[in-house]
C-alpha cells in the first residue's frame, strides 16, 4: 500500500466519526506517547533495563504501525501529501548522503530491502 494510499485509508476510517482529526497539540502529544512505547519496547530488547517476569511481550511492528497512524493523522489534518514529500527527501539524502556511506559491493545503491541481508 502506498502512501497515498494509506493517507486515503485513515481519511476513510476518521470521517466516520463527528470528532474528526484532533488539533495538532493533541496529535503531537500522541505522537510522542506512541514513540515512548516504541522507545520502551527497543530498550527492553537491547538496553539495559529489561522486562519485568510479569510484563507481556511487547509488539515493535504494532508500535511502528502506531506512529505511522498518527503521522498519517497529522499530515492529512494538514493538507501534507506523504507521498510528495517523502519522495523529496528519498531525493535529498540519495544526493546529500550516497557518497557519505560505504555502498556494498555486491547489491550497489537501494537493493536491500527491509529484512534482507548481504548474503541474501
Amino acid at each position: 500500500m502506498s502512501l497515498i494510499e494509506s493517507q486515503q485509508r485513515v481519511d476513510a476510517w476518521i470521517s466516520r466519526f463527528k470528532e474528526g482529526y484532533f488539533h495538532p497539540l493533541t496529535n503531537m502529544a500522541r505522537l510522542t506517547e506512541e514513540v515512548g512505547e516504541l522507545a520502551r519496547e527497543i530498550n527492553h530488547r537491547y538496553g539495559e533495563k529489561t522486562k519485568k517476569p510479569d510484563e507481556p511481550a511487547g509488539d515493535m511492528p504494532m508500535e511502528l504501525a502506531d506512529i505511522l497512524f498518527v503521522l498519517i493523522c497529522i499530515a492529512n489534518r494538514e493538507g501534507i501529501d506523504l507521498q510528495a514529500a517523502f519522495d523529496r527527501m528519498m531525493d535529498k539524502v540519495d544526493r546529500r548522503d550516497t557518497s557519505r556511506w560505504t555502498l556494498k559491493e555486491a547489491l550497489g545503491v537501494g537493493n536491500q530491502g527491509p529484512g534482507k541481508d548481504a548474503e541474501s
